[in-house]
């Protein structure tokens, strides 16, 4: 099969940065998962090359900057590296510190702040376009390539009048532009509630907007009895069964169970959530299946209907994001490697 699918036309006038570049493996994707991959890719005696559109374990960056894993640091190892900690439960500081030693000490090749704008050829003989912050562009040539672009890059939009504002983030990263403010965190889950308690203990006026009946029973086992017991002080604000219709420069329009709800407001979280890009993967030849988005691979070594081409990481259970994390997508690279050294040895 050919992919001659092109995610996005690239202007014709722009500047090449470089001439073709070479590799046994593109990694599309600097996150956990596609280090582990070029780590067992460079262990089996292949090239590796990892490009990314943003910073190393891009969305590890982007998270709370005050953020500790639910997991243990040993559920987070790849390439046979230990990750010392001592602390029960890591920090987001810790784990970007891990992962640029680990890439460090493996020297892999990343290329970072390139967008993938166009994959095409064939099993044996991808090309891959990417350009750069300042639009040149980078061409690349690859015997195979592995698709490990996570997820937290593309927020579930409400689609609701006033989402587009300035006032209206999608991320939480930390509390202190918003201490005496009155703030709306919509969404059920950790996010939601852990950006609720935060932004509540630093000073702000919190509401919190869920279109379920309470927090989800899968938010953190110390974090739940806390953002509750908050609500039944009356120190947070919560609708429940309710949803945001309407942002607007100083309000947000809360549709309750019993009336709308105009609601005095400054700032909106809209943590609902977060999906992969489908029109990459479609782009590059990667059928889904029709509800849940899933790619077409063998689960036995994750290349995908397009011969040539392998999905690692979350992308791998589609809109189901919570199968799969760190802890068991950074096996995923020990699968695509032994498949890609039998593939490329014959």
């Amino acid at each position: 099969m050919e992919v001659e699918q092109v995610v996005e036309t690239l202007p014709r006038t722009q500047a090449h940065a470089q001439h073709e570049i070479w590799t046994d493996v593109m990694v599309i994707g600097a996150g956990p998962t596609g280090l582990a991959c070029a780590i067992e890719a460079q262990k089996v005696g292949l090239k590796a090359i990892i490009v990314d559109k943003g910073c190393l374990v891009n969305s590890i960056y982007n998270y709370p900057v005050n953020m500790n894993f639910f997991t243990t640091p040993e559920l987070l190892e790849i390439g046979d590296i230990p990750f010392s900690t001592a602390l029960q439960k890591p920090t987001r500081q810790e784990a970007l510190e891990y992962y640029r030693k680990v890439t460090e000490f493996y020297k892999l090749h990343t290329c970072l702040y390139q967008r993938v704008r166009a994959v095409s050829g064939s099993n044996g003989d991808f090309r891959i376009t990417a350009t750069d912050r300042q639009e040149r562009i980078h061409d690349y040539r690859a015997r195979k390539i592995v698709v490990a672009t996570g997820y937290y890059d593309l927020p579930n939009v409400l689609g609701i009048p006033g989402e587009d504002l300035g006032k209206v983030f999608h991320y939480y990263r930390e509390p202190h532009p918003f201490y005496d403010c009155d703030v709306v965190v919509i969404g059920g889950k950790n996010s939601a509630a852990e950006a609720a308690l935060d932004l509540w203990r630093h000073g702000a006026r919190v509401t919190a907007v869920h279109r379920g009946p309470e927090f989800h029973s899968h938010v953190k086992y110390w974090v739940k009895p806390d953002i509750e017991n908050r609500i039944k002080a009356g120190e947070i604000v919560a609708h429940f069964d309710s949803t945001v219709q309407e942002i607007g420069p100083d309000f947000v329009v809360v549709n309750t169970p019993g009336r709308p709800l105009r609601l005095k407001n400054d700032f909106v979280f809209a943590l609902t959530g977060y999906h992969p890009d489908y029109d990459f993967l479609r782009g590059a030849g990667i059928e889904l299946s029709a509800e849940q988005h899933r790619p077409f691979c063998d689960p036995e070594t994750l290349e995908s209907n397009a011969p040539g081409i392998y999905v690692a990481g979350v992308i791998v259970a589609g809109s189901r994001t919570n199968e799969i994390f760190i802890e068991n997508g950074r096996f995923h690279g020990k699968l695509i490697a032994t498949d890609l050294k039998a593939k490329l040895k014959e």
